[in-house]
């Protein structure tokens, strides 16, 4: 661990307070104990945050051995308890809670230094999850070894070594550590990952995960350069969060892209994962229309919209009626999502297949109208949406929200988790377009 010791001393100033993500896993309780190999020699005040999820039962014993290795360090521990998960998306919501929770302590102590246990095997599995599901270029490149924060930075010190090193490390030093189980569970898509694709690539080459430490400074390095660029370019075009679309469709299609990312990454900040490639095409074709007045849905109940010569972002002013356009994503004011997907095998009320030459394209996702009426899929005749929802118990107040796909001529393709019209293709009918509801 000398590259690591090496880089803490570079990086942290003396008479530093300094807060440390702690887990209570192998690689944050590596980095946590030389942390302390550092403590005097720096004069450091170490604050070990812990964040107890309350998700598996061994969290309570983890916490426990936290604040014991803590206490007996002389250092100091904060802790914090997700008693309650209000997001679809369990690792998202705790992420956000968790960084919450750091920033708070960072305020508490002084500090302006966060540290992380983030290693190469972490970076390795980020970079291929959005290869896969699409980013841009320093969404590519998975994080950084430095991160610079309005208030503080980020460091990671460990991102030159694997996870089995890190381990072994910790056998070798007598150093205490919990296993997470839920890492053995393939249900999650960074596990898969884990499991199967690095075994592979580190098969092939056993130092791989520093061609992809050097990938991913590489990527971050023409990122800044180009993010320069970009921004000086939209002093001009863009002011007070209004883009002129005609200054726009004068550039070059790469720092078009570019500028639409800086003005995601303005809105979105440490939100910024919930965007994709998908989005940020989405939002290109908006702009380029030739209609006049156009508006997509965007993640965290924002919309984008153009008007006229200009576009903007902005917060969802009322979600009780809308009408998107659906252009192969769509998050939902329900917090669902529809998604344009390759293949699926669910054949559930949760996905649908059409033939686009039966449909009036492009699809609209809407709330539903006064008289609205689905002709289901073998069933002879029409139903009332609103007796669907009655049938299907749908409450009452999710009624007004709820999203129905129509075609451009406004006849009712599905009703996503509920039912599906008469539109709907089997496997072995001819179709080209499945979307998912998520």
């Amino acid at each position: 661990m000398k590259d690591a010791l090496k880089f803490l001393e570079k990086n942290i100033p003396l008479n530093s307070s300094v807060v440390i993500a702690v887990s209570g896993g192998p690689d944050s309780m590596v980095l946590f104990s030389l942390l302390i190999k550092l403590k005097e020699k720096l004069n450091l005040n170490i604050i070990a945050a812990h964040v107890n999820h309350k998700h598996r039962l061994a969290s309570e014993d983890e916490a426990v051995m936290v604040k014991d290795y803590t206490i007996n360090n002389n250092c100091t521990f904060e802790y914090m308890e997700i008693n309650e998960y209000t997001d679809d998306n369990f690792h998202e919501f705790a992420r956000i809670k968790r960084y919450e929770f750091f920033e708070k302590c960072l305020k508490k102590y002084n500090a302006n230094i966060l540290l992380t246990a983030h290693h190469g095997d972490d970076l390795m599995e980020t970079i291929l999850m959005r290869l896969v599901r699409g980013s841009n270029l320093k969404g590519y490149a998975g994080f950084s070894s430095i991160i610079e924060k309005e208030n503080y930075k980020i460091l990671r010190p460990l991102i030159t070594y694997t996870k089995d090193e890190i381990t072994k490390y910790a056998d070798a030093n007598n150093i205490s550590y919990a296993t997470d189980e839920s890492n053995n569970e393939d249900v999650y898509t960074r596990n898969r990952f884990r499991h199967y694709v690095l075994p592979f690539l580190k098969k092939e080459d056993k130092n791989v995960h520093l061609k992809f430490y050097k990938f991913s400074k590489l990527l971050l390095s023409y990122s800044d350069y180009i993010d320069k660029i970009a921004r000086d370019k939209m002093h001009n075009m863009y002011k007070n969060g209004v883009l002129d679309v005609l200054g726009f469709k004068n550039e070059d299609n790469v720092m078009q892209m570019k500028i639409i990312e800086l003005i995601l990454e303005d809105y979105y900040g440490d939100d910024l994962m919930l965007i994709s490639d998908v989005h940020t095409k989405a939002i290109y074709d908006l702009i380029m229309n030739k209609k006049t007045n156009v508006k997509i849905n965007l993640p965290n109940n924002k919309i984008a919209k153009k008007e006229y010569n200009k576009f903007k972002i902005v917060e969802v002013e009322n979600t009780e009626n809308y009408n998107f356009e659906f252009s192969g994503y769509l998050l939902l004011p329900n917090g669902h999502e529809l998604k344009l997907v390759d293949k699926c095998t669910d054949t559930s009320n949760n996905v649908i297949k059409l033939n686009s030459a039966e449909i009036k394209m492009p699809l609209y996702v809407r709330t539903r109208k006064n008289g609205d009426k689905m002709q289901i899929k073998g069933l002879n005749g029409t139903k009332k949406v609103k007796d669907i929802f009655i049938d299907e118990k749908v409450k009452l107040a999710d009624r007004e929200t709820f999203p129905i796909v129509v075609s451009s001529d406004d006849e009712i393709i599905w009703i996503p988790g509920l039912k599906k019209s008469k539109f709907d293709k089997q496997k072995e009918e001819n179709y080209d377009i499945i979307i998912k509801y998520l």
